[in-house]
């Protein structure tokens, strides 16, 4: 992995070790890269912050072997239920119905503190993974070939370690970001609120809603979350005048909280102001220097999409530096790392703004205006909406490069009969490059031997009962047969990180993917994925 003449100290430096840092280097020891984490603080936050995390995000845990280390802490999400001006029913915001496409409960609520300890305890069974607490980065500089870090330990000592490439998932005031010279965007969005978490008594649980909800009230929206167990997260916007330090105090939260919970109801865990921004990085690379998490960009937490973006950087960025570090592509694949995450937090954060906008109209007319037009949206009911359908694909980067069905979505990961049980999609094939053909095509045995001779690129035929062609893996759901159906394709192509790098309608179209991903994957030319484009409407 690393060249020995001048050798690095380590393949990568991860600098933070929150759930972004950890998954980050849980994937970099699990593929043999030596890895060093930093993190200035001596242990986990034992209070919750993140709170919700979907199935693409489960998917990684479980490709991870995590599933259940985790499990424990993780349950569905609730629907989300958005109320008016009156108290009436304007919008709903649930997950997508069974069979669920991914395999796992689509939406989910977690404990921060449990699942991070978890994933670092993962990340330390790695023994090229080195971890090292109460440590702070000073300073990074570059050279051709390495990166040299200077360190101050917990006792004051200064040293220095060189590694190929850093990673910074050092949070929102990121040391790495600022040493790297990688300036934050405003994407528009200010707001104050209080975040209130409590253990709710198991006799009060029953007259809380049942539903986590959005009180759309212009005199002070509020949202209510069911977390797991007998946690219940209020947030609360703060209005005009009101001093966020002085909100936090136990009597004014009391106060605030007093329409749904007395204090002998529950036991109060965090009350924290924050400001709910909108930012992304301009670019999130610097030379061997890159970001993630929120240190790379933060968001309003309307849909609770604030970790999942920084573990999906983490998935996106570990198997392209993986690539570069074995020298099986070149450095500038990871310029796409950029163009992708970047274009995705900035459309996916255009998308929290207008439910958040939605929520926080604190006009009473204008509040008014807005629970007829959403209503007139779903026909004169309540807007029923699905949590996966407000995610965006990827629009470009380490993709094929012609549009095309299903390109940049995410692949599904349908169940499969093995024997007398049944396993999911990953299980039998791995989270490398996959060709995945239907089985029910006259053309599968075909269409497979076109990468039968690449060890890079595994494949695999899949097909309902019934319909199986010899050797094709047989699903129990039809989840992947009516993919294929909906998309009109018989192929795709799968990344790593579970994205569709493209789709074929037969063979000469698969060829030509086949072709194409070896220049993609070696080399991805910036200018074949502008990124000008890319900036999201600023409305003041």
């Amino acid at each position: 992995m690393t060249d020995m003449a001048g050798a690095s100290d380590y393949d990568v430096l991860v600098v933070g070790f929150g759930p972004t840092g950890a998954v980050a280097a849980g994937q970099l020891g699990r593929l043999g890269h030596r890895t060093l984490v930093i993190d200035r603080l001596a242990a986990v936050y034992d209070k919750p912050r993140a709170i919700a995390l979907d199935h693409e995000i489960f998917r990684h845990f479980d490709n991870m072997g995590l599933t259940d280390a985790v499990s424990p802490y993780i349950e569905p999400f609730t629907a989300s239920e958005h109320f008016g001006v009156d108290g009436q029913l304007i919008r709903r915001i649930d997950m997508v119905a069974k069979p669920y496409p991914l395999g796992y409960t689509p939406s989910m609520v977690f404990s921060q503190p449990e699942v991070e300890a978890e994933l670092r305890r993962h990340a330390t069974g790695f023994p090229n993974v080195r971890v090292e607490l109460g440590v702070e980065l000073l300073d990074l500089v570059q050279t051709s070939d390495r990166v040299e870090a200077h360190l101050k330990d917990s006792d004051g000592r200064h040293r220095s370690v060189t590694a190929r490439y850093v990673i910074g998932c050092d949070g929102a005031s990121s040391a790495v970001r600022q040493i790297a010279g990688l300036g934050l965007e405003d994407l528009i969005f200010d707001e104050p609120w209080l975040v209130v978490d409590m253990r709710v008594n198991e006799s009060a649980l029953a007259r809380l809603p049942q539903c986590s909800a959005q009180f759309c009230d212009p005199a002070r929206p509020v949202s209510f979350l069911i977390g797991p167990k007998n946690h219940r997260r209020w947030e609360i916007m703060l209005l005009p005048g009101e001093d966020a330090q002085q909100m936090e105090r136990p009597d004014n939260v009391w106060k605030l909280l007093s329409p749904w919970i007395t204090p002998g109801d529950g036991d109060l865990w965090r009350a924290a102001s924050y400001r709910f921004h909108a930012l992304v990085a301009a670019d999130w690379r610097n030379g061997r220097i890159l970001v993630a998490g929120d240190a790379a960009h933060q968001q309003p937490p309307f849909i609770g999409q604030g970790m999942c973006q920084g573990l999906r950087d983490a998935t996106n960025l570990v198997w392209k530096l993986d690539r570069v570090l074995k020298g099986v592509s070149s450095d500038s694949l990871l310029d796409s790392y950029t163009v992708e995450r970047k274009q995705h937090v900035i459309e996916l954060t255009g998308k929290i703004k207008a439910i958040g906008r939605s929520i926080c109209e604190r006009d009473p007319a204008a509040a008014r205006r807005r629970d007829a037009q959403i209503l007139a949206d779903g026909g004169g009911k309540p807007l029923l909406l699905t949590r996966q359908e407000i995610i965006p694909p990827l629009r470009a980067g380490c993709l094929a490069q012609h549009e095309m069905p299903a390109r940049g979505s995410l692949f599904p990961q349908p169940r499969i009969a093995s024997g007398n049980t049944v396993r999911l999609l990953d299980e039998l094939t791995g989270p490398g490059w996959r060709l995945f053909v239907d089985g029910r095509s006259n053309d599968a045995a075909a269409l497979l031997s076109l990468c039968a001779a690449r060890p890079d690129i595994s494949g695999a035929a899949v097909a309902p009962a019934g319909a199986v062609a010899p050797n094709a893996l047989e699903e129990t759901e039809e989840v992947l047969a009516n993919w294929f159906d909906r998309h009109g394709v018989i192929a795709a192509i799968v990344r790593p990180d579970h994205y569709v790098f493209g789709t074929a309608r037969n063979i000469t179209e698969l060829d030509g993917l086949l072709r194409e991903i070896d220049v993609r994957r070696r080399d991805v030319p910036v200018e074949l994925n502008k990124i000008s484009d890319l900036r999201m409407e600023r409305t003041p």
